[in-house]
């Protein structure tokens, strides 16, 4: 069980580990620096723990349930991609309030600029779609199966 957990939490740290060299990257501030860091540790402490409990108990590996850790896997990846897309929907329509990104056409209906969706945002949220319904279709299943 410890294994699983382990796993699960390498994975995890891993997706974020990317996520904050991205942010970084971008905007380069101490605070995502400060997480990369972080997230570097606990991704070579998790690994680490996992290789020496492979070493010295290799029956706790063979005790993994492969489809359990690929349900919790799956579901872990569809909440991450719905959380993406919601929070690159609420400053989308947080900034399409602004009044800097419209203006008002000839009949008074407002006009959204292009400045309101950066393109990085169109491209992050419509790559996540796949991989969204991928995994909610494969955790949805697997739940629906395994009540039955």
């Amino acid at each position: 069980m410890i294994v699983l957990f382990l796993l699960i939490v390498l994975c995890i740290s891993i997706i974020l580990h990317i996520y904050y060299l991205l942010r970084y990257v971008r905007i380069r501030t101490q605070s995502y620096l400060r997480k990369y860091i972080n997230t570097a540790v606990i991704n070579l402490v998790s690994a680490g723990v996992c290789i020496l409990i492979a070493i010295f108990r290799p029956e706790d590996i063979a005790k993994i349930r492969g489809p359990m850790l690929m349900w919790m896997l799956s579901g872990v990846l569809m909440i991450m991609t719905i959380a993406l897309q919601a929070s690159i929907f609420v400053r989308v329509y947080r900034r399409a309030k602004l009044p800097e990104h419209y203006h008002y056409n000839f009949f008074g209906k407002k006009v959204l600029h292009s400045s309101v969706a950066h393109p990085m945002e169109v491209a992050l949220f419509f790559s996540s779609i796949p991989m969204c319904l991928v995994a909610g279709a494969y955790f949805v299943a697997r739940f629906i199966r395994f009540f039955l």
